[in-house]
C-alpha cells in the first residue's frame, strides 16, 4: 500500500517497559498561569484543569487575545444503521455551527452548516462538566446542557434540514467514574490545545429526519469532543474513534490521534474499556493520502495496538474564506484487530464501527 505514516509521538521518546513514558495528570488547578504558560502538560483521566482562558498572552494588546481562542463542543451518535453529529464551536473572529446525518446502510451523507460572524449569539461553557452551550436563531437552535453530574441533553430543532427538517431529543449517560481522554498539548509561543474525549456515553430519545429513529442504550453511543486552544495558524491532525459493543454487552471504546503539539510524551491514544482508560503510547497511521477509502493500518509502538481499518463511506467537508480555510476528510468504516489492557489482557476487535479523520486547516 503507497501510504505515509503519521505518529502520535516520537521514536526518540524515553522508552519504559516498552512504551512510551506518559505524564499523567493527577491533581487539579488553573490550565495557565498569569502570563499565559501552561503550568502542566500531560494526559488525565478527568479534566483536573480549569480551562482559564482570561489568562491567553499571545499578544501585547490583551483586547486581541480572544480572536486566536478555539473552542468548540462536538457530539456523535452512534447506532446500527446511521450516525448523527452536532457542534457548537468558535474559533475567535466566527462561529461555526453544524449538524450532519451519516446513512450506513444506504452510504450517504446530508450535511448543514452556519456560519456566524464574530460568534453573535453562540455561548459555549467554560468546562466540559458543568454549563451549558447554545445558538438560536428563528426557529433553529443547538442547546446542550447537563441535567445532572451524570446526564447530558442535546435539544436540536433545524427546521430546514436536507429540506424535510431535523429534530433531536437525546440523553447521554455518563456513569459515575466513567474515565475520560483529556490531554493538555503544547505547541509553541504559548499555543496549546487542551481536550476532553468522552466514548460509549449510553444515548436514550429520538432523532427524527427522514423518519422517527429511536435511540436505545441497548444499541446507541454517544461520543464528546470538547476542546479549547490557541493553535497555530496552520495545523493538520488525524483523529480516530470508535463507541461500540463487545459480544459480552461490555462497551469498547478507541480514541487515536496524531498530529497534535510538539511534546512526543504527550498522546491521545487510548482503549477505553467498560469507561475504564487503559492508555497507550505513540500509535502509527499507514494510509493512503491519495485514496482514504484504500484499507488503513494502526499500530502502536509499544506493540499493544494493531488495527486494520477497512472504510465503507467517507464524508468531506469543506470551507474556504481566504484567511480561514478547513478541510475535513471523515472516513467510516471498520475497525478490526487486538487491543491489550493494561493487565496484560488481549482482546480481539472486530468490525467495530467508528472512522478516522484527516483535517487540514489554516485558522
Amino acid at each position: 500500500m503507497s501510504g505515509i505514516l503519521i505518529s502520535g509521538g516520537s521514536s526518540s521518546c524515553k522508552e519504559k517497559n516498552g512504551g512510551l513514558t506518559l505524564r499523567e495528570i493527577t491533581e487539579g488547578g488553573p490550565l495557565l498561569d498569569s502570563e499565559g504558560n501552561l503550568i502542566v502538560t500531560g494526559w488525565a483521566r478527568q479534566p483536573l484543569l480549569d480551562a482559564n482562558l482570561e489568562n491567553v498572552n499571545i499578544y501585547p494588546l490583551k483586547l486581541l487575545q480572544p480572536l486566536r481562542i478555539k473552542r468548540w463542543q462536538y457530539y456523535g451518535i452512534t447506532m446500527p444503521t446511521h450516525f448523527f453529529s452536532f457542534t457548537i464551536s468558535h474559533v475567535g473572529y466566527l462561529a461555526s455551527v453544524f449538524a450532519y446525518v451519516v446513512d450506513f446502510v444506504a452510504r450517504k451523507c446530508q450535511e448543514e452548516t452556519l456560519t456566524v460572524p464574530f460568534g453573535s449569539g453562540v455561548v459555549l461553557a467554560r468546562s466540559s462538566t458543568s454549563g451549558s452551550c447554545h445558538y438560536c436563531t428563528g426557529r433553529l437552535h443547538l442547546d446542550f446542557y447537563i441535567r445532572s453530574d451524570n446526564l447530558r441533553v442535546l435539544d436540536v430543532n433545524w427546521p430546514k434540514f436536507g429540506g424535510m427538517g431535523l429534530r433531536a431529543n437525546v440523553e447521554l449517560i455518563l456513569k459515575p467514574g466513567h474515565e475520560s481522554v483529556v490531554n493538555v498539548f503544547p505547541y509553541p509561543n504559548r499555543r496549546f490545545f487542551y481536550t476532553r474525549k468522552v466514548n460509549c456515553m449510553p444515548a436514550s430519545g429520538t432523532i427524527e429526519y427522514d423518519a422517527l429513529y429511536r435511540l436505545s442504550p441497548s444499541d446507541s453511543l454517544g461520543v464528546l469532543d470538547w476542546g479549547v486552544g490557541v493553535w497555530p495558524y496552520r495545523t493538520f491532525w488525524l483523529w480516530g474513534s470508535s463507541s461500540q459493543f463487545l459480544p459480552d454487552g461490555r462497551t469498547i471504546g478507541l480514541n487515536l490521534g496524531g498530529g497534535i503539539g510538539n511534546d512526543p510524551e504527550v498522546t491521545d491514544n487510548a482503549i477505553i474499556l467498560d469507561g475504564r482508560v487503559h492508555k497507550l503510547g505513540a500509535v502509527d497511521f499507514k494510509y493512503d493520502e491519495r485514496s482514504l477509502s484504500k484499507p488503513w493500518r494502526m499500530c502502536s509502538r509499544d506493540g499493544r495496538l494493531e488495527l486494520d481499518f477497512a472504510p465503507f463511506f467517507e464524508r468531506v467537508a469543506k470551507t474556504d474564506l481566504k484567511v480561514l480555510s478547513s478541510e475535513v476528510h471523515q472516513v467510516f468504516g471498520h475497525y478490526s484487530g487486538t487491543a491489550v489492557l493494561d493487565d496484560g489482557t488481549k482482546l480481539e476487535l472486530k468490525d467495530l464501527v467508528g472512522w478516522v479523520e484527516v483535517q487540514r486547516a489554516k485558522w
